[in-house]
């Protein structure tokens, strides 16, 4: 039975969901038949892609339309995250779900269980892994059995990172004829506000810990999201300062690593292993070289260990969550959001002495202008770029479902942009 969207932006009155909102009005408000991306796209021809937003509230989902600039013939879909069957019927109306509705280890179990159930295709933001975790566990299966395409972490978190890895290696392939056994991935400039919902997250993660001891040990483990699998000890020195070898730059933590590696072992084990089952995988904040940059890491590594601290407490989490930390639905405006921009320099080595370099540059706010962006193109990639023989029912990461059909896509559409630095490049 024909479905009467094709897509369906869900949680479309949040913040982040406005900003997503705004990205499929430029993207899909003028569409014409003939597709941008030609062969990859579907034919001459093809209608229009149908799409809708979803939220709570209809007077504010009316409010985001007339802000985007959208028509009043775009459909409008009252659904609460928390009634099970209104989610169910809003799946079997479409052919592929975003959703902003976080933090997800709270509201967004019943949508992934309905689109694993229907066949729906999914993608979402979600840097919560631990309930990442808990969903590959339940719902692959099913989701293999319906068709759908469960896709995670298409923001900020964790594109730049897992996709980087997939574009490096691929590069080293061609070049070396194989792959590159370790990778550091080292973050040198993110500027950019930090999102209330990723700190909603990061609180829920914190209080679920608490809860359950024992999901300290899924964050703690870089290979929690390949069930049946444990790769080699990782190389990671945690919350202190380090000098990296191999990119001649002292690093400090990065506060995303815990989810970004995660999926990068689980691109590398949904692909059959290409990059060795040996593979090994460290991602940093880059501070610089010499003197400077190793007083900056040390300083970063006091402040993260401090931060963790406050955190793992829970009157210290109520304390920042009232005084200090952005509220979900907060948010930095239009000049600072395209203020923003980030750049990761990616490392690659292997035993027989082969290393690449990669830059990973992206513009607008990480968090926000960058993000919206990010999965948008995953969306449309997912709907109009891979098809069910590439990539079948599952639950997938971005890097291994899309991979270089991906990057030729936010290269043209959202200003992210990986580079061999063939300067560094050894032969």
């Amino acid at each position: 039975m024909t479905r009467p969207f094709d897509l369906i932006l869900f949680g479309a009155t949040g913040f982040t969901g406005r900003l997503v909102a705004e990205v499929l009005q430029t993207r899909l408000g003028a569409q014409k038949p003939q597709s941008r991306l030609g062969a990859r796209e579907p034919s001459a021809g093809a209608p229009p892609l149908r799409w809708a937003l979803a939220g709570r509230s209809l007077d504010k989902l009316k409010a985001v339309r007339q802000g985007i600039g959208a028509g009043d013939d775009l459909p409008l879909l009252v659904v609460d995250a928390a009634d099970t069957k209104a989610v169910a019927d809003l799946v079997g109306q479409t052919r592929l779900v975003i959703t902003t509705v976080g933090p997800y280890q709270r509201y967004g179990e019943p949508l992934v269980a309905a689109c694993a159930e229907a066949g729906t295709d999914y993608v979402d933001l979600c840097g919560e892994p631990a309930w990442m975790a808990r969903m590959v566990q339940q719902w692959q299966a099913t989701a293999e059995a319906s068709g759908a395409r469960i896709v995670f972490s298409c923001g900020f978190d964790s594109i730049p990172f897992d996709l980087g890895v997939v574009v490096l290696q691929h590069h080293a392939q061609a070049r070396f004829g194989t792959a590159l056994r370790e990778v550091h991935s080292l973050v040198k400039v993110m500027k950019g506000a930090v999102s209330g919902g990723t700190v909603a997250s990061a609180l829920a993660t914190f209080e679920d810990i608490a809860k359950r001891p024992d999901q300290a040990l899924v964050m703690a483990d870089p290979f929690a999201l390949t069930p049946g699998f444990k790769g080699p000890a990782q190389l990671d020195p945690g919350d202190v300062a380090s000098f990296d070898a191999l990119a001649g730059l002292w690093t400090a933590p990065f506060v995303m690593a815990t989810i970004n590696t995660k999926n990068v072992h689980r691109t590398n084990a949904l692909r059959g292993h290409p990059w060795g089952r040996d593979f090994v995988y460290v991602e940093r904040f880059a501070t610089g070289k010499g003197a400077k940059g190793q007083g900056l890491a040390h300083l970063l590594a006091a402040q993260a260990r401090l931060q963790n601290g406050l955190l793992g407490f829970a009157p210290s989490r109520k304390l920042l969550q009232r005084v200090v930390l952005p509220s979900p639905g907060q948010g930095p405006g239009p000049a600072q959001r395209e203020a923003g921009r980030y750049e990761l320099l990616i490392v690659g080595s292997h035993p027989a002495g082969h290393q690449l370099r990669l830059r990973v540059k992206g513009k607008r706010d990480p968090g926000y202008g960058a993000t919206s962006r990010l999965i948008t193109e995953s969306a449309l990639c997912l709907l109009q770029d891979v098809n069910q023989q590439h990539t079948p029912g599952g639950v997938w990461t971005a890097g291994a479902a899309m991979g270089l059909a991906l990057q030729r896509r936010l290269a043209e559409f959202a200003d992210l942009h990986f580079t061999v630095d063939d300067a560094k490049a050894a032969a």
